[in-house]
């Protein structure tokens, strides 16, 4: 992997130089202005997972650099602290990291430790081992949460602790209201909060206006859009094929008093099935499809895009709202879907400073036959 070199005062070239990557890449395509969202240039990361490096008595956060001559040859970059990350995940590690030096329970065959935060300051740590947990790992783990104030959750092979709760709730203001998300450890949360408050209200104005119709929501995860988005339309179904996932948007419905949606635990090409007629059964019966007017389709896709049948799905909808978080895949789709839709809106979200990843939003309108 490639390690960020933070570096703030230079933050506005390294934006300049995405933004027109993204004019270029997708100019041919004839979008209006690209709609730019900048990310804090530092301490952006409210999640972040660290190896732990034992080396005699000592032990250090690490994280390994390739070498760009040798793929195969990687090095050991120790991080006291890590400019990427939220100011409380670097509060926290000297803090932590002095308790393991003290504690030859919670330190042996640590491999690693994975970090969570919110925006107010919560924090959920996980301590994952090479060795089975015990009563006495558990009576240390526990008085650390109180000397640190956060929640552990301890992980080893077949084995999962979680000593107070599994979960941190993150508050985001977004147009001048507040939405609550549970955010569950070791599963897919947005990782720059600040940038996700920016995708969140990009995607409530690219909708507004559409009480009249339905929303379909596929790859939904916990329900981060789903959440916002619920007032701006009738009804919505969203849909999401991990559990846990499911669980929690269910959850954050629930926190944010929202009842104009059904969560289906279904992948986007089942409930293709379902809308076509194939896929009958309980869960298909639950959506009361036939009742809906599906205006626009939201799609959040894996790196990977969409493939063709996806997209074909996608081509019957007025309305397409494609959060993307690989430009290239996303290229590829647009390929497909400009030729019925045409480009109403192109954002950029700046979610990962000092790489080469971009995020995008991109709003399509079917053109009138």
């Amino acid at each position: 992997m490639s390690i960020p070199v933070v570096d703030p005062p230079r933050y506005d070239d390294q934006l300049a130089a995405k933004c027109q990557r993204i004019r270029r890449q997708f100019a041919r395509f004839a979008p209006p202005d690209l709609e730019v969202f900048a990310s804090p240039p530092s301490h952006f990361r409210q999640r972040c997972e660290f190896r732990i490096w034992h080396a005699g008595d000592d032990l250090f956060y690490a994280m390994f650099a390739v070498d760009p001559d040798d793929p195969k040859q990687k090095r050991v970059v120790r991080l006291d602290q890590y400019p990427v990350a939220s100011r409380r995940i670097n509060a926290l590690m000297p803090r932590l990291r002095d308790v393991l030096l003290e504690s030859p329970v919670l330190r042996h065959k640590l491999f690693q430790v994975e970090f969570l935060t919110t925006l107010s300051g919560a924090a959920l740590v996980t301590l994952i081992y090479h060795r089975q947990l015990d009563d006495a790992w558990e009576v240390e783990a526990r008085q650390l949460q109180e000397r640190l104030g956060i929640d552990i959750i301890g992980r080893a092979r077949k084995q999962r602790l979680v000593l107070c709760r599994d979960h941190v709730w993150e508050r985001l203001e977004v147009e001048g209201q507040t939405f609550h998300y549970q955010q569950v450890e070791n599963s897919f949360t947005q990782p720059n909060a600040e940038v996700c408050r920016s995708m969140l209200a990009w995607a409530r104005d690219a909708t507004r206006g559409s009480q009249g119709g339905d929303l379909v929501e596929l790859y939904c995860g916990n329900g981060n859009f789903t959440v916002a988005l619920a007032e701006n339309f009738r009804r919505v179904v969203a849909t999401e094929i991990s559990r846990v996932s499911v669980v929690s948007a269910q959850q954050n419905l629930a926190a944010n008093g929202i009842d104009n949606v059904h969560v289906a635990r279904m992948s986007a090409e089942e409930f293709a099935e379902a809308l076509a007629g194939e896929k009958t059964g309980r869960r298909v019966a639950a959506m009361a499809l036939g009742d809906h007017d599906f205006s626009t389709v939201l799609v959040d896709p894996p790196r990977a895009g969409l493939d063709e049948a996806s997209c074909r799905q996608l081509s019957e909808y007025r309305r397409i709202v494609y959060i993307s978080c690989n430009p290239d895949t996303l290229e590829r789709n647009l390929e497909f879907l400009s030729q019925t839709h045409d480009i109403e809106r192109l954002a950029l979200f700046d979610q990962f400073p000092w790489t080469g990843h971009c995020e995008c939003g991109v709003l399509l309108v079917r053109r009138e036959a």
